[in-house]
């Protein structure tokens, strides 16, 4: 039952499916890119790396998902998904996605490459900042 396929969509369709070059091609560019971001944003964001995926999962620093992807877009200009956005609260009273951030790994190597750096400084400096200020609290604190 549907509807019936024309015969050149049909014969267009046989060739797609009988051709894995571009599957394999896509799937080392999908690899390529998940070991540079990977590697990138490891030592300032913790994450599980998933065998096979285009999506990270990193935990949030505070746990506020969504005001870290707002700061993220406004002074690091990279668009990311707060995770509580990809789920919703359980029958255990809380949502398996809050307080990460889904990253795809989906557009173009460099662009992506360059959306991990921009991440990795803005953590970076984000990370500074909180020890200069615990730093300054304890001086406060001791003298």
């Amino acid at each position: 039952h549907g509807c019936a396929m024309a015969l050149p969509v049909q014969q267009a369709s046989i060739t797609a499916w009988n051709d894995e070059a571009h599957v394999r091609a896509n799937r080392e560019a999908y690899r390529e890119t998940f070991v540079a971001v990977t590697g990138i944003l490891a030592p300032v964001l913790d994450f599980p790396v998933p065998e096979a995926s285009f999506y990270l999962w990193p935990a949030v620093p505070g746990g506020d998902d969504e005001a870290f992807a707002r700061a993220l877009h406004a002074e690091a200009n990279v668009g990311v998904l707060p995770g509580s956005y990809m789920g919703r609260v359980g029958s255990g009273g809380t949502n398996p996605g809050s307080g990460r951030l889904r990253l795809a790994l989906v557009a173009e190597l460099e662009a992506t490459v360059e959306a991990a750096w921009r991440i990795r400084r803005w953590e970076g400096a984000l990370m500074l900042g909180f020890y200069v200020l615990y730093m300054s609290m304890l001086y406060f604190l001791l003298t």
